[in-house]
């Protein structure tokens, strides 16, 4: 007899292989003719691009670049003049990763740890960058498993109910953030001292197979004035893009992750007294389905020789994502900056210990603030550095100590006040995203079919059986050709899952 299956079909997203390096960027850089000399430097700051990521045979390789922005004391007759200089530290990176092939996909996390510059000379600089990467590659494999027996009515199953996650589709889209902001109409601009970039309000919706992306990019630009005065404009360009993932619902699960590929910031040669601002990203989305399967772990015929064939596969548990605030209010004395002008405060958010409880998350670290901010002397210009030490608790439910927890923390809000007394009130809100998941193995029934030897005759129609160690009712009834239903119902067992050792059970034989 031929065997009529039904099947259903999984995709599934399993983590290949992943990786962290920490790599150096180290280049000369010589100061323009039109640029006076450096006697040293105040700040430095960078924002990393990603032009080219590429999935090789056995490796992945990144080409990419730091946009720098550097604040020096000029060699100038004005004492305090600040001019700055902006260049590009080029790199590519290889990273061994012996599973990777070009089939697979590829996700990274680069985050700029440090920047620091040496003086050679009045026209050379020594810039090193210490940049942290982390990749991830994951492959796609669609597996179809054996859902029910169709032909064969006395077919008995065992079925164990999972939760996992599985792989509606992934997809990519460019866009564009474009803007030009209009600076103070007396204010003659001469050159951008600093940018910083970050993208905030991040949001998705999901329709007609689409999903929108949508956000803010919020831009800060420190300029220099003919007149030797430092100024600063900021604003919001928004974010918008669509993202084609065929059979995406809204019951479904989206993780969107924006990179930065280029960006263009300079004097706007059209309009005067404007900056013209011109970002491209990169959105990468995942939409997962978080589904409860019932899937058949073994299965026999009291009448039929069935043969059937079992493997194993990965999957990522129930994927589940948590997000919370974690305000920090402080309040510093700093008499280097007492009633001075701030022009800017970089902060750098950073996670020392993260410890997994039952429904809870301990994060411990510090928030390093980077002052930036008008010297006693005029012109001049400074940098203060401090720490804010933080312990967060985050409310996660279903979360334990096993599971994997990735944790994103962005800078939602920054306010940095000087108070009357000369205090700085400082206002920071972190939001801190957790995406927890679970790795787990599933064993699927690929196929079945008759054996083609005959099931030995039993000349018994019932068998006295005295229960052993490890003995389950499902394992009692296959080995002779009973059903579970069939013994519960001759000894008068109520609880199938408690099986005392050394019973004596009574097991008949099947009759259809």
């Amino acid at each position: 007899m031929s065997i009529e299956t039904a099947k259903d079909s999984l995709v599934l997203n399993q983590i290949i292989d992943q990786k962290t390096d920490t790599i150096f960027v180290e280049e000369d850089c010589i100061v323009p003719d039109i640029k006076p000399d450096i006697l040293n430097v105040i700040s430095t700051s960078g924002i990393v691009c990603i032009y080219k990521k590429e999935i090789l045979d056995g490796k992945i390789r990144l080409d990419g670049c730091i946009n720098t922005y550097i604040m020096y004391l000029a060699d100038t007759q004005d004492e305090n003049a600040v001019r700055g200089l902006n260049t590009n530290l080029d790199f590519t990176q290889i990273i061994d990763m012996e599973k990777a092939n070009s089939n697979m996909t590829l996700n990274t996390n680069l985050v700029l740890k440090g920047l620091d510059c040496k003086v050679l000379n009045g026209r050379k600089i020594h810039v090193k960058a210490i940049l942290d990467i982390e990749a991830k590659i994951s492959s796609n494999e669609t597996v179809e498993y054996v859902r029910n027996i169709e032909n064969l009515k006395d077919v008995q199953l065992l079925n164990r109910d999972f939760h996992i996650n599985s792989l509606i589709g992934n997809g990519t889209t460019k866009v564009y953030a474009k803007d030009t902001f209009a600076i103070d109409q007396a204010d003659n601009l001469v050159e951008v001292m600093k940018t910083s970039l970050k993208i905030t309000n991040k949001d998705t919706k999901i329709s007609y197979n689409k999903v929108l992306i949508k956000a803010d990019l919020e831009t800060k630009i420190l300029y220099l004035t003919e007149d030797n005065r430092i100024n600063v404009v900021e604003g919001k360009i928004p974010i918008m893009g669509f993202i084609d993932l065929p059979n995406i619902s809204e019951e479904h699960t989206c993780d969107v992750k924006y990179e930065i590929k280029n960006l263009i910031i300079k004097p706007n040669n059209v309009e005067e007294h404007s900056i013209y601002v011109e970002v491209e990203i990169e959105a990468f989305c995942e939409a997962y389905e978080n589904k409860e399967l019932n899937i058949i772990q073994d299965l026999y015929s009291p009448t039929t020789n069935l043969q059937f064939s079992q493997k194993r596969v990965k999957v990522i548990g129930q994927k589940n994502s948590r997000q919370q605030v974690c305000n920090i209010r402080e309040k510093e004395m700093l008499p280097e900056i007492g009633p001075r002008k701030i022009y800017d405060v970089e902060v750098y958010p950073i996670i020392e210990k993260q410890n997994v409880l039952n429904g809870r998350i301990l994060y411990e670290g510090e928030v390093e603030l980077n002052f930036i901010y008008a010297s006693a002397q005029t012109n001049g210009i400074e940098t203060k550095q401090i720490s804010i030490p933080f312990n967060f608790s985050m409310d996660f439910e279903g979360i334990k100590p096993d599971m994997t927890v990735d944790t994103i923390i962005e800078i939602s809000m920054q306010d940095f006040v000087v108070m009357p007394d000369e205090s700085i009130d400082i206002k920071v809100d972190l939001t801190f995203t957790a995406i927890s998941s679970s790795d787990s193995s599933l064993s699927i029934i690929d196929d079945v079919k008759e054996n083609e030897e005959n099931r030995s005759s039993c000349p018994y129609s019932m068998v006295i059986y005295f229960t052993k160690p490890g003995d389950t009712l499902w394992k009692i009834a296959k080995k002779f050709g009973s059903t579970v239903e069939d013994i519960s119902r001759v000894n008068g067992i109520e609880d199938a899952n408690n099986l005392q050792v050394g019973r004596q059970l009574f097991i008949p034989r099947y009759h259809g």
